[in-house]
């Protein structure tokens, strides 16, 4: 495993849109991007000048919230209420539906690609058959208004790595766990904290939960949001992240960082459950590294661009990130060994005996 602490910048290639969504062709470079142009593009980083490659089809006429790798088929949810599979390969769309009555805010699919999971502001959580869009399953445990009787939102989904089970997160802090097969909820964690009201300057709320992710035993969830914010008009409070252990309820980290403030946007962990990484921002964009064992920033670093979300390569040593009017490309390098360290200190005179 690389050093999360050797991340660095490689290069980003700039637009003019919000990017929103974001996948990769395993094994490649190749990505697929939802922007706030109602756009579905694909983009393949390694080309000498890479260029944004539109899919074909009737397409969105919002803007595209999320995009979902399936197989040989991709799918992208939009404010416009739809979701579109479309055939990677060909890049043309394959079907459209109207999936929810208001604005979907997140699509994924299951480990194994055989379901698509989109949720949305009419605050339901719907599975449906990655191959043919037939649905499978409708459910909620979200209630449509916040405890100060205005419009909730449905931001956060997530599925453990062994499929069996599902997290949903509102505007108002609260997260549940669902039975991935029986579709049943079985347990349910509160993070008030991530939820802002502001009686007197705006009557209005901000924040709630971002983004889910399961540790890949499972056990333990992570829910990421922002603290308490002081202007509700930009953002102005700590990146948040709790973790549970959460059949039991039990909370175990509460992480705020007041450096890179903002929203944390997803949340993956490394493949030994060792850290998670986090992505998000404010008007500017941050990476994080948190060790899962002491629940202690192992490092940090970002750009201009707010990250709505990225994708890591096969070894963990290349991430993209799709960012306000950016995609960006990071490296997280090998920790440099103590003899090689020693090496180099000798050769620049940094060592005592010079």
């Amino acid at each position: 495993m690389n050093d999360p602490k050797q991340l660095r910048k490689e290069t980003q290639w700039t637009s003019q849109d919000v990017l929103f969504g974001i996948a990769r062709l395993p094994e490649t470079s190749t990505l697929f991007i939802g922007s706030s142009d109602f756009g579905v593009y694909a983009f393949d980083a390694a080309a000498e000048s890479p260029e944004r490659v539109a899919f074909s089809g009737d397409g969105h006429s919002s803007y595209v919230t999320g995009v979902a790798r399936a197989g040989g088929q991709l799918v992208s949810g939009s404010y416009d209420g739809r979701l579109i599979w479309w055939d990677v390969e060909s890049r043309t769309q394959v079907r459209s539906l109207d999936a929810h009555d208001r604005w979907i805010r997140r699509v994924i699919a299951t480990p194994d690609g055989g379901r698509i999971v989109s949720i949305a502001d009419d605050m339901q959580i719907k599975v449906w058959d990655a191959g043919d869009g037939k649905p499978v399953a409708e459910f909620s445990d979200h209630d449509p208004l916040t405890p100060h009787d205005y419009p909730s939102m449905l931001y956060a989904v997530a599925v453990s790595a062994d499929g069996r089970w599902l997290a949903s997160g509102d505007k108002t802090g609260h997260v549940v766990v669902w039975n991935a097969e029986t579709f049943e909820k079985v347990a349910e964690v509160e993070t008030p904290v991530m939820y802002t009201w502001d009686p007197k300057q705006r009557r209005h709320s901000i924040g709630g939960v971002r983004s889910l992710a399961f540790s890949p035993d499972g056990t333990r969830l992570a829910v990421g949001g922002i603290g308490t914010i002081g202007n509700i008009d930009h953002l102005g409070g700590p990146s948040r992240v709790e973790i549970f252990q959460w059949e039991s309820g039990e909370r175990l980290f509460e992480l705020e960082n007041e450096e890179r403030k903002g929203l944390v946007e997803q949340i993956v962990w490394s493949p030994d459950g060792s850290w998670i990484l986090c992505g998000g921002g404010d008007h500017k964009g941050f990476l994080k590294f948190y060790d899962m064992t002491t629940g202690d920033l192992i490092h940090q670093d970002g750009g201009d661009g707010h990250v709505h979300g990225f994708v890591l390569d096969e070894d963990w040593t290349t991430i993209f990130t799709a960012c306000h009017q950016r995609i960006e490309r990071w490296t997280i390098e090998a920790a440099a060994s103590a003899e090689g360290s020693d090496a180099a200190a000798e050769m620049t005179g940094d060592t005592e005996s010079n």
